[in-house]
């Protein structure tokens, strides 16, 4: 048994050794690649933001944070970057996420100075050095102790599944940056995996297609805005259609063209395919006892790639077992890293105070 303040982890897969002393500034945090999402104990979630930062290069000073400086993307003059600092689920600027971690758990506490404990939720890739940062960035940000748990597995207790139960659960959270895709019984994962592929990816692959095929060049705005609007994984009954303004490739000048969800559902279909054979290999990798469970239970989608048209019955064209969106997917990981520790005690998983 060790004592609270050296414990610097919750492991992934459930177990727990330690006492984490009771408290009543417990936070949860979704500190994923496109928004960041704090969860408060009595709360619920207080910040909903773009994980996107404004800073000032001469000085290095901070701007603006979160929906403000979202606005700025692509639209900078020299003297100003505006940065994700996020990528692809992990930190790729520690400063920088340190400042926005420090923005928004002032802005959770409505500017109250307290140290909370915080729970944030990782890919299941992640290095040593990733969680790290991870760890370092939130003690940037003010939090007194901090528990990193995989992404999945926090993500089915945000969308309520019953994980605790000798049964198999699947979880496929596509994030901005990552897809988390487990297998999970009894409060832990039996089989998981995670892949740089999500909304971002999806963006991507609409800029390449409309600059491959139309000679229009756009910006991740641009494409982001393609993707909530007319982007689809499936078919959808009535074909959509969208004006977009870019730049032409050729002649250099502003360029208008329409297009159709027929379009972006074909340039959306290889990193839609790389999730489809993640999943088939996690499947394949899967104990035959709880692979029979998922034919009744089912595959729950969460994150924000599951809001794309269509997402649901892609999987479920594909898997032939049903497939469902879990209830305000966005949320799932927050509200799941915000009631773990709730899910521990319950569980009794290690001594709980």
């Amino acid at each position: 048994m060790f004592p609270a303040e050296n414990i610097e982890e919750i492991s992934c897969m459930g177990f727990f050794s330690g006492i984490i002393d009771a408290f009543t500034n417990e936070v949860g945090i979704d500190l994923g690649t496109a928004n960041t999402l704090i969860y408060v104990k009595g709360r619920g979630i207080v910040v909903f933001e773009p994980s996107v930062v404004s800073i000032e290069t001469r000085t290095g000073k901070v701007i603006a944070v979160g929906h403000e400086a979202k606005k700025m993307l692509e639209r900078t003059p020299g003297d100003i970057m505006a940065i994700r600092p996020m990528k692809d689920g992990v930190i790729a600027d520690f400063e920088a996420v340190g400042k926005m971690l420090k923005y928004f758990l002032l802005k959770a506490q409505d500017r109250k100075v307290i140290k909370p404990t915080v729970v944030i939720g990782v890919p299941s890739g992640v290095t040593e050095v990733e969680r790290r940062a991870v760890r370092e960035a939130a003690e940037l940000a003010g939090a007194a102790k901090i528990y990193l748990v995989e992404q999945s597995l926090v993500a089915a207790i945000g969308a309520e599944l019953p994980i605790s139960e000798p049964c198999g659960h699947m979880i496929i959270d596509i994030g901005g940056g990552t897809t988390e895709i487990a297998v999970i019984s009894l409060g832990g994962i039996v089989v998981s995996k995670s892949i740089k592929v999500g909304g971002d990816k999806f963006d991507e692959a609409i800029v390449q297609y409309l600059k491959r095929n139309h000679n229009l060049l756009i910006g991740e705005t641009t494409a982001e805005e393609i993707k909530k609007t007319i982007g689809s994984a499936s078919p959808l009954q009535e074909v959509l259609t969208m004006e977009v303004k870019g730049r032409d490739t050729i002649t250099g000048l502003p360029k208008t063209l329409k297009i159709d969800s027929t379009e972006i559902r074909e340039a959306l279909q290889a990193p839609l395919q790389e999730i489809l054979d993640a999943v088939k290999q996690v499947l394949d990798e899967t104990p035959a006892a709880l692979s029979a469970d998922l034919v009744d239970r089912g595959i729950v989608l969460t994150g924000g790639g599951a809001l794309l048209k269509g997402m649901d019955k892609f999987f479920q064209h594909h898997m032939k077992i049903p497939v469902i969106v879990a209830a305000n997917p966005m949320a799932c990981v927050a509200i799941g890293t915000g009631k773990y520790l709730d899910f521990l005690r319950q569980h009794k998983i290690g001594q709980i105070v």
